[in-house]
């Protein structure tokens, strides 16, 4: 599922307009991101929690030239599914 499908789900579960069905998902999203940016962990009861781990540079190889290179340190978004996801899909 996209996020365009998202909102098509959303619009017809709820009786919603497309336009605020879109509203509510990109609130939502933008939400989220607001917090994921300031630091701070997202928590989705049921499915699961998303934060943002510190990656320390090191040396890597380019793969195609065997060159010797530096990665620089970053920051990425984690997601840590959830008891309750793993449980259900992995009934099947």
């Amino acid at each position: 599922m996209n996020k365009s499908q998202l909102i098509e789900a959303l619009a017809k579960e709820e009786n919603l307009p497309i336009k605020k069905a879109e509203e509510v998902v990109n609130t939502v999203f933008g939400d989220m991101e607001k917090a994921l940016i300031k630091g701070e962990r997202v928590e989705i009861r049921g499915l699961g929690s998303f934060k943002v781990k510190q990656y320390e540079g090191y040396k890597g190889r380019n793969p195609k030239t065997g060159e010797v290179i530096k990665v620089a340190r970053k920051k990425l978004p984690f997601f840590k599914v959830g008891k309750e996801l793993k449980e259900r899909v992995d009934i099947g």
